[in-house]
């Protein structure tokens, strides 16, 4: 039996967890002297990359002293807790990483008190001591004040502290005095987090994540909890209807490295990919087909919000997309769901309509940047909130926890700009040179309000948030106020045209760019929608006239990001998502459709 350590590495967004399990692989040496690799090895999705945020958990095997230390890494932000969620079953412990400047944040507390609730070890690492203002004592003060509030064990709340730089790759016991490598925390991991417990008896795993291989389809991904796993053998499959299905063992993998050995058997307490299994699901149990034992279920946090995805069908129809039709966007939907649990998808009375639930803005953002990078075309509505009723029939809607760290000069606008959409300031503390402000906020309240913020603040505002408790409605919250240009032709717009027509309001399209009517080219400076002409050319005659040919000078257009788009739409609005393009149209492109139905929307 070799001795096997299951961890996860959990953290607030941007603290520093990929860049470690990096150093944890250089330190195992998983690579030769000269080969060549990158950073943030595990990060190694092109969305991932971009953004510098984990989106997808990931398995990475080491091996230190004759011990095999299963990490796995988590994301940081709330929005894919679901992903957090499933995989903390397969751990022992976990590594909490926290910023030595910003010490623990909203996503920190979410991700810990899922760990803690699951009964799991603690060691935390005080991170980025090499920061200017940086305050390891103070930040390890508010983890243990931290632990104490969500309900930790005695044996929890004795957990080691770890202090160093995961870029500069260095970790000791004393932030004053650096060392020059982290064996100091590959030690204390073997120290402090317990040896997996060998459970004898028949075979049982839980899946807790998917995989899927071109060659041999969808790979089953969990923990042996119970007995050893063999090649080749008959199982059970326990479905969450409670049915049980035949199925056979294929092949084995355990991970090694950052990839996967093939092998014949898997003992207790080792992660592994199990091959040959069909029509499973993550939390679906294997076990033995004549004494079946299921294990408890994963359970996932409720989704707070849901967006309608539809087809694409404006006059650009199948212009830049490969999957346009409404099978393609079911059976894409359909297959998301499998491995994103947080995810839920609902059909509605028509056949190329589909409401989607997930946690959050960039939840949802991230599946339909990855839909539009496959080559999707699809269509968007307004992000709703979900609400609840109680059982007094009072209505409840989700309330989030908002932090915001702002230079001292700015912090006036962004509590204006929160209790504007009725957030409640909390905590407003000064840190280092910054404010630091704690707000209680609506959901919908939140919608819109980070590109404000960020403008207000010159974008130096740091904000995060994280879902609390569904609390009593608290009344309307303004929308935007301004109203949208809306094309009255389609072709080219023309420089003619929009220089005529800057003083009406800000454009979202430039000279040349192709159009059609009723899609929403710019924002009105006033609350109404006005219909306007773009494609309009100057009248040329073989006469000069001087002073009339002066140069156009012409605004540069405003360009929105996936999320802004989604956050900017109003409810009678659809954003077209192509590959090549994002565009805001009105759902009725003619006017006088439009005008017939703006009742539905003012009600709505």
């Amino acid at each position: 039996m070799q001795s096997i350590r299951n961890i996860a590495i959990i953290a607030h967004v941007d603290h520093g967890k990929t860049t470690l399990v990096d150093k944890i692989i250089h330190a195992s040496k998983l690579f030769r002297d000269n080969q060549e690799f990158g950073e943030l090895i595990l990060d190694n999705n092109d969305l991932e990359r971009e953004r510098g945020i984990t989106i997808v958990s990931k398995n990475v095997s080491v091996r230190y002293k004759d011990v095999k230390i299963n990490i796995i890494d988590t994301p940081g932000h709330s929005d894919f807790g679901g992903e957090v969620e499933r995989v903390l079953k397969m751990a022992d412990g976990v590594c909490l990483l926290v910023d030595a400047f910003e010490g623990a944040m909203p996503q920190t507390r979410f991700v810990l008190s899922k760990a803690l609730h699951l009964g799991l070890k603690p060691i935390v690492i005080v991170n980025k001591v090499d920061k200017e203002n940086c305050r390891p004592d103070e930040v390890h003060e508010q983890v243990f004040d931290l632990m104490f509030n969500l309900g930790a064990t005695e044996d929890q709340l004795d957990f080691p502290t770890v202090y160093g730089s995961s870029k500069q790759g260095w970790m000791g016991p004393d932030w004053q005095k650096p060392t020059d490598n982290i064996t100091y925390l590959l030690d204390t991991i073997i120290e402090t987090i317990p040896a997996v417990p060998v459970n004898e008896g028949l075979p049982q795993m839980q899946i807790t994540s998917l995989d899927y291989s071109a060659f041999v389809g969808r790979i089953a991904i969990g923990r042996v909890h119970r007995g050893t796993l063999k090649e080749g053998a008959s199982m059970g499959l326990i479905k969450s209807d409670g049915s049980l299905k035949r199925v056979r063992i294929k092949e084995l993998h355990t991970f090694e490295g950052l990839g996967k050995q093939k092998v014949a058997e898997v003992q207790c307490g080792d992660i592994c990919a199990v091959t040959g299994l069909e029509d499973f699901e993550i939390g679906d149990t294997l076990t033995d087909y004549d004494n079946p034992e299921a294990l408890e279920r994963i359970a996932v946090d409720e989704p707070t919000m849901n967006m309608l995805f539809t087809i694409n069908n404006s006059p650009f129809f199948g212009k830049e997309g490969k999957f346009v039709t409404s099978r393609h966007l079911r059976d894409r939907l359909y297959k998301e769901i499998e491995k994103n649990l947080a995810l839920r998808v609902e059909n509605t009375d028509s056949e190329d309509r589909f409401l989607v639930y997930g946690r959050g803005i960039l939840h949802l953002s991230v599946l339909i940047e990855t839909m539009r990078r496959e080559g999707y075309e699809l269509q968007v509505g307004q992000p709703q909130v979900l609400y609840k009723e109680d059982e007094n029939g009072h209505k409840l809607e989700p309330i989030e926890t908002l932090v915001v760290d702002v230079p001292e000069e700015t912090a006036g606008k962004v509590i204006e700009l929160a209790t504007q959409r009725k957030g409640e300031l909390l905590i407003m503390e000064p840190k280092g040179d910054l404010q630091h402000l704690e707000f209680e906020i609506p959901s919908r309240g939140l919608i819109g309000l980070r590109s404000n913020v960020l403008t207000a603040t010159f974008g130096e505002a740091v904000m995060s948030h994280r879902f609390k408790e569904y609390q009593e409605f608290k009344g309307t919250i303004p929308e935007r106020i301004n109203g949208s240009l809306i094309s009255m032709t389609s072709g080219q717009a023309t420089a003619y045209s929009i220089d005529k027509l800057q003083d009406r309001g800000v454009f979202f399209v430039e000279p040349g760019d192709e159009i059609y009517t009723g899609q929403v080219v710019g924002e009105h400076n006033r609350q109404n929608d006005i219909v306007i002409n773009l494609q309009t050319a100057k009248q040329l005659t073989n006469m000069r006239a001087s002073g009339s040919d002066t140069n156009v000078k012409i605004a540069p257009k405003i360009s929105f990001s996936l999320e802004e788009c989604m956050e900017y739409i109003q409810k009678d609005e659809y954003l077209e998502v192509t590959p090549k393009a994002l565009r805001i149209r009105k759902i009725f492109l003619d006017e006088n459709e439009r005008k017939r139905n703006a009742s539905k929307f003012a009600m709505a």
